[in-house]
């Protein structure tokens, strides 16, 4: 095809050759520094490329596990019996300001019981996760900033509740790269559809497109059907690869004419991915390929399914695998909270268990960083009737950010460890608080990352995940 030349204008001109010089200048030191990937045969490095951390981590893969709405601290790991005490009585000394009217104190429905040698208690809801109660460290003194879902699933999930922040798993596909080019190196699994503020959840805002989260429907059990155009049934994939071929060189003059636009890149590197997916993800998304007895250890369900394909995922190098659960029925429980996240945990728990005894005997728990939790805790108080709130009930909890609790297993945690405590009641964190931005420091510190230095620079200002907060939480780590 005969090139066809544009003339520059006098501003082209300029804005080339000043970008060109202070690339040649950044070249120059990247390259003096060891910092520079070797080209792959004529063709731009993949950004999915797999890169090394600023020191050495502890961790090397990541499976949260999501569950949206906000379950109940006071019911799950953190026991209140002074609520007992104060049963249908108004709590003293609470002047916390909720999201709606809560009235007296509900104790927990659920029965709390010791497990393994740490002797820390769970609910009778999370049986089997207990299980390896051992291997958890359990954070009861998590605070993040407001009480609504929107800014708090963001902040959550982004390290910023307003702003358009690149994701988590974005900033850690950013860092890393992925041990797979043929797969994303950063998959979100929500049955059902979207949960609130959907793919801002795991979005890449300003970081190359390639970082972007790829979602997954796991309602569906059909390759085809999780994945859409999985397979090409027109063309062989030797005549892909000419087509694709032919269609990367046309983009890359493309955008060596727009100086390198992030985004023709992203979709550059995006066709590349669907093709090379079209082998592993059929693979990867297979849980029938599993034993019987693995399958059995799982459960049954979409949500067991989903849990046992990240496992999956995780041993094909993927590298952020992202679990939701309750994007449709959240844990979100204003009303019949005994009801609803009985149904809601009898649908994960079995998987969740089965998952960290199925990553410890495959030797992979040791480096897999495993996070449960939502995006705040509930209050302890019985949320009364308001309109457009519940259904006029009194056996709900309103959302409570002040104090609530996540864990974290493997990758690197000091497990059988209680982090912190809210108060005796269960509304406040009070002792060794960890804001969501300090929870972030300390993931990447054991992925092997400095929080201040992984930046990424847009606007004239470098941005991280945790903006200008955090501070690693060393308490939590082995």
């Amino acid at each position: 095809m005969k090139n066809i030349s544009i003339p520059l204008t006098r501003r082209d001109f300029l804005t080339r050759s000043g970008m060109g010089f202070a690339s040649l200048g950044l070249a120059n030191l990247m390259a003096s520094q060891g910092l520079l990937a070797a080209p792959d045969a004529g063709r731009s490095v993949s950004p999915l490329a797999p890169k090394g951390p600023h020191f050495a981590p502890k961790a090397k893969r990541v499976i949260h596990l999501f569950m949206n709405g906000g379950p109940s601290h006071v019911d799950s790991f953190d026991p209140k019996p002074s609520l007992q005490k104060y049963a249908g009585k108004l709590l003293p000394r609470t002047n916390l300001r909720t999201e709606r009217k809560t009235g007296a104190a509900y104790p927990s429905p659920f029965a709390f019981k010791r497990y393994g040698k740490s002797g820390i208690e769970v609910s009778d809801l999370f049986a089997h996760t207990a299980r390896s109660i051992d291997d958890i460290c359990v954070i009861r003194s998590m605070h993040a900033d407001v009480p609504n879902h929107e800014p708090s699933l963001l902040l959550m999930n982004c390290g910023e509740a307003r702003q358009i922040r690149p994701s988590m798993g974005s900033w850690l596909t950013y860092g890393l790269g992925s041990e797979n080019q043929n797969l994303p190196g950063f998959i979100a699994m929500c049955p059902g559809g979207y949960p609130i503020q959907e793919t801002q959840n795991w979005q890449s805002a300003f970081l190359p497109g390639a970082y972007q989260g790829t979602y997954i429907d796991t309602r569906h059990t059909e390759v085809d059907k999780l994945i859409e155009h999985i397979r090409n049934t027109s063309q062989s994939l030797p005549e892909q690869r000419r087509q694709l071929d032919l269609l990367r060189q046309l983009n890359e003059r493309h955008q060596q004419r727009r100086q390198n636009d992030a985004q023709l890149e992203a979709r550059i590197q995006s066709f590349e991915l669907a093709y090379r997916m079209q082998m592993d993800a059929t693979d990867a998304f297979d849980v029938n390929r599993e034993p019987k007895y693995i399958r059995e250890m799982y459960g049954s369900g979409t949500q067991a399914r989903q849990i046992l394909i990240a496992r999956r995922l995780l041993e094909k190098g993927v590298r952020f695998v992202q679990v939701w659960h309750g994007a449709g029925q959240p844990w979100d429980s204003h009303d019949d909270i005994e009801v609803n996240h009985r149904r809601l945990a009898k649908e994960c728990d079995q998987a969740i268990g089965a998952l960290l005894v199925d990553l410890k005997q495959r030797g992979m728990l040791d480096d897999t960083l495993v996070i449960w939790g939502g995006e705040f805790g509930r209050t302890p108080t019985v949320e009364l009737p308001t309109p457009g709130a519940n259904a006029g009930k009194v056996n709900g909890r309103d959302h409570n950010h002040w104090g609530f609790t996540m864990w974290l297993a493997g990758g690197g945690v000091k497990g059988g460890y209680v982090h912190g405590a809210t108060d005796e009641f269960g509304f406040q964190a009070v002792e060794n608080k960890v804001h969501v931005h300090d929870l972030h420091a300390t993931l990447l510190h054991l992925l092997g990352f400095d929080h201040e230095r992984l930046t990424y620079r847009y606007a004239g200002r470098d941005f991280r995940l945790t903006d200008v907060h955090g501070n690693v939480v060393k308490e939590l780590i082995a």
